[in-house]
């Protein structure tokens, strides 16, 4: 599963908008994450992180295509 999927999943689980995201990550827009939603652009690895964070999982799980999210 790769990131867009899972950071699509995971927002959706915690009935986050792509705005609220924005805002804990420090983004002053959504749009830059909706492109890494639907994968035409690549996160930095400080936006993973921060995404890490917020849904406190693992840095490893979300930028390893061979770990689903679980449940």
């Amino acid at each position: 599963m790769k990131f867009s999927e899972k950071l699509r999943i995971l927002r959706e689980r915690r009935g986050m908008t792509l705005k609220e995201l924005a805002e804990l990550t420090g983004y002053a827009t959504h749009s830059p994450l909706s492109l890494f939603e639907t994968g035409k652009r690549k996160p930095t690895l400080d936006f993973v992180y921060k995404v890490a964070e917020v849904f406190e999982v693992s840095f490893d799980l979300l930028l390893n295509d061979d770990l689903d999210l679980e449940g």
